[in-house]
């Protein structure tokens, strides 16, 4: 018997389960996933890759969603595949050192505690915690959604089917399937938000700063550390997560423009060459990090971004993670949130319909979010400074810099008590 059968045994069999779905195999989406199959519902994900996300840069899972992952059984593995960084060294224009620093005091995590993974161990640790109770479709995404005139998916049985209770869905491989209700966790660009709530622009805040990650060869000697080259609105970073021959490049830079009708974002070719123009005259080892660049198959560029919405759901859909409430790579918050909304989303669901559920997610998750989001301002971040006067300000501090915070003041991270929801069935 299935975990589905036993949660569920002598219910599931005189009541069928409500069909859900969830858009995005994200950390969000696998996570809504896993508590919404726990409290009985039929879940079905659908991501356009054609396989869970492995690889990617390291994350960090803290405070509040350390007991998300406890309570699902993962903390134990997500333990074993911390990597953490020893050391965390600034370096100048010329790549002379500025200072070398622990890097819990710089990222505000408690030594200890706090966790650092992989990106792709934490997707993996969710996806092995549900794929043997949820239906997955990947290499498909959803192409519209229609909430007039769709059946209703209540379940009750002997009951008839009333109109305009249910969310239509058009997939992409032209397929067509209704369901009680429709989540999305599809990420910043979110196409579910496009469909139920209007073009993205209206929810997007751009915090000033454009960035590119990819992997390249470590032939600088580097093992469990980072090194990050600054000048006045430009950072170029390495990560060596282990020993391995490949670090994690990183580079993020100040850009006013705003992010949208920009043809550079566009064409990746035109991307490369935007991100090569703004470093064109770098020292250290940023050429030979531009040039791998160029050739990397794994290059990610995008925007610094917050997404802000007055609400998260719209009648039968609801958003979940950077969908909703993208707080940005900046805060370091941005698996955590996904964590503790996902939690949040489905315990709000349990024993309730989705009017009440969705309110009471928004209800009690809103202050976290809102004060997670407020740590990072419009061009402020502190790591990235876009001033001469800011960097050597931010560089007198780093050299000051010889302990941890206190943890005196409870941090934003760890500023909500997760509930005890209804008893799983």
């Amino acid at each position: 018997m299935s975990p589905t059968e036993q949660l569920t045994d002598g219910h599931s069999r005189s009541t069928p389960r409500r069909e859900v779905l969830i858009s995005g195999a994200s950390i969000a989406g696998t996570a809504l996933a896993f508590w919404l199959n726990r409290y009985g519902y039929a879940v079905t994900v659908v991501e356009k890759a054609g396989a869970p996300r492995s690889g990617g840069y390291p994350i960090d899972v803290r405070g509040t969603a350390l007991e998300v992952v406890r309570r699902m059984g993962i903390l134990p593995r997500l333990r074993d595949a911390h990597i953490g960084a020893r050391r965390i060294t600034f370096l100048d224009a010329d790549g002379g050192k500025v200072a070398s620093v622990n890097p819990h005091s710089v990222a505000g995590s408690v030594a200890g505690r706090d966790l650092e993974v992989r990106r792709g161990d934490l997707t993996d640790a969710l996806y092995a915690a549900v794929r043997d109770d949820v239906e997955f479709l990947f290499n498909n995404s959803i192409d519209t959604l229609d909430q007039a005139n769709q059946p209703d998916q209540s379940n009750q049985p002997d009951q008839p089917r009333q109109p305009g209770h249910g969310v239509g869905v058009t997939f992409r491989s032209g397929n067509s399937r209704t369901f009680d209700m429709v989540f999305g966790a599809d990420g910043l660009h979110s196409r579910t938000r496009e469909c139920a709530f209007g073009p993205e622009e209206q929810f997007h805040r751009y915090l000033g700063y454009r960035f590119a990650v990819f992997t390249m060869r470590n032939t600088f000697g580097l093992s469990h550390e980072v090194m990050m080259w600054n000048t006045p609105g430009r950072a170029a970073a390495l990560y060596a997560v282990g020993d391995n021959d490949e670090v994690h490049a990183f580079l993020n830079f100040a850009h006013p423009e705003p992010p949208f009708d920009v043809d550079a974002f566009r064409d990746p070719e035109a991307q490369r060459d935007l991100v090569a123009r703004i470093y064109a005259d770098a020292g250290w080892e940023v050429p030979g990090m531009i040039a791998a660049m160029h050739d990397a198959d794994d290059l990610f560029i995008d925007v610094v971004s917050q997404i802000r919405m007055p609400r998260w759901s719209s009648g039968r859909v609801a958003l979940v993670g950077d969908a909703a409430y993208a707080p940005s790579f900046l805060t370091g918050q941005g698996s955590s949130l996904a964590l503790v909304g996902a939690y949040m989303l489905a315990g709000s669901l349990a024993g309730r319909d989705a009017a009440a559920g969705f309110a009471a997610y928004e209800h009690d998750t809103r202050e976290f979010v809102t004060l997670n989001q407020g740590r990072i301002g419009v061009g402020d971040a502190a790591l990235f400074p876009t001033t001469a006067r800011a960097l050597e300000q931010r560089n007198d501090r780093l050299r000051n810099l010889s302990t941890s915070p206190s943890g005196e003041e409870r941090p934003a991270h760890s500023a909500l008590t997760l509930p005890e929801f209804m008893p799983l069935r």
